[in-house]
């Protein structure tokens, strides 16, 4: 009797598992994750929306945990190793930060920090992104394969392939820098959490490499295409260097 329980509560687990997945998948229409800025007509998703996606979230994890017989050893649901857990959370965040400079000055040749009032919001996204994505990918998803006997290398990269297309930056006209750096995320994610025993490492790691993205290019997690930024539509609107437009207010007074 004993066993079929424990059974039952680890297909409730799977079951909260593929919920999560799902809701990661919707993340564009509550307008969360890497969508969390305003669409293309400039609308931005309604806040109670966006507080139902990460609510909503964050409750299956909790349950998740709750329902499992082991979450912590089988799900990963933990900090594990603490100490490992902030020196591999901070290396990991350093990497981030890292390439998110490295990334903001070969795609605009400068840092493009954006407005201060949307720090709030921002950090918010990417820390409730970051808890959710490592809890169900390389929690659970990652946690669940290794406790069937999945090899570690192969349970890795299948969690962090199925988080890369979760995001759904591998859809045309999205840059494809973002996507590898989702799937090195998973990849990185999934080692530290193997490493140290819980998802606490990649979380910390994860959550800073999201808004150094977003302090250093100005979007939270998705750029937009080449030639579509505010800036580089207003450099092609003016005329070129040494032209002067004939007839305009700033050449008459130039000339006066």
């Amino acid at each position: 009797m004993g066993d079929l329980v424990e059974l039952a509560r680890v297909l409730i687990t799977v079951g909260l598992m593929l919920l999560l997945v799902l809701l990661r998948l919707d993340a564009e229409r509550f307008g969360t994750a890497e969508y969390y800025e305003a669409t293309a007509v400039g609308e931005r998703p309604r806040l109670r929306r966006r507080l139902g996606w990460y609510g909503l979230a964050v409750g299956i994890v909790i349950v998740m945990a709750s329902v499992h017989p082991a979450p912590s050893r089988d799900l990963f649901l933990g900090t594990g190793d603490r100490l490992g857990a902030v020196l591999g959370g901070l290396a990991y965040g350093a990497l981030g930060i890292g390439q998110a400079l490295g990334f903001a000055w070969l795609r605009y040749h400068r840092i493009r920090l954006p407005d201060t009032g949307s720090y709030p919001g921002a950090l918010v996204n990417s820390t409730l992104t970051a808890f959710i994505d490592e809890a169900t990918f390389r929690g659970a998803i990652f946690g669940l394969m290794l406790s069937v006997g999945v090899d570690a290398t192969y349970a890795n990269l299948f969690q962090a392939v199925l988080y890369a297309l979760s995001t759904r930056l591998g859809a045309p006209g999205r840059d494809r820098y973002l996507l590898a750096l989702a799937l090195a995320t998973g990849l990185i994610g999934g080692w530290l959490t193997a490493v140290t025993g819980g998802i606490a490492a990649a979380f910390l790691g994860h959550a800073i490499t999201r808004f150094a993205v977003f302090l250093c290019t100005g979007h939270i997690g998705q750029t937009r295409p080449r030639g579509r930024e505010d800036e580089e539509i207003e450099e092609r609107r003016r005329p070129p260097k040494g032209w002067r437009v004939i007839g305009s207010r700033e050449s008459a007074a130039r000339d006066r």
